[in-house]
């Protein structure tokens, strides 16, 4: 089983690799306010899983500059994400409001509309 999976996961990683979306081109002052929001904001992400790859291509897609951490191979994030956030389940965006309000969001669904909401960008 964990050789299907890999093989399953090199697959998901090779289509995307051949298929990854065109970033949208914003004026510099636009992306640069996009980027302060989103320096608050980071990905908890498994690198080969199918819901974390729709989520990196919106990202991409939509030139957000939001952190990656892998939450498989790196005890730091996988800890965190276990602790702050409640349960080891990827993808998740957790979202800093300030020292006392973070806040977890979890299913690919629920990120990309919370991401096309706070952006205005348009659903695809």
């Amino acid at each position: 089983m964990k050789l299907v999976r890999w093989l399953l996961g090199r697959l998901i990683l090779a289509v995307n690799f051949l298929t990854s979306p065109k970033p949208i081109v914003r004026e510099q002052q636009e992306q640069e306010a996009i980027d302060a929001i989103t320096a608050n904001m980071s990905l908890y992400q498994f690198n080969a899983c199918p819901f974390c790859v729709k989520v990196r291509r919106q990202l991409k897609k939509h030139a957000l500059n939001i952190e990656l951490r892998d939450a498989q191979n790196n005890v730091a994030f996988k800890e965190e994400l276990t602790i702050e956030g409640g349960k080891h389940k990827v993808p998740c965006l957790r979202i800093e409001n300030g020292p006392q309000n973070v806040k977890w969001l979890y299913e690919s669904s629920d990120i990309i509309s919370f991401l096309e909401a706070e952006f205005g960008l348009a659903s695809s």
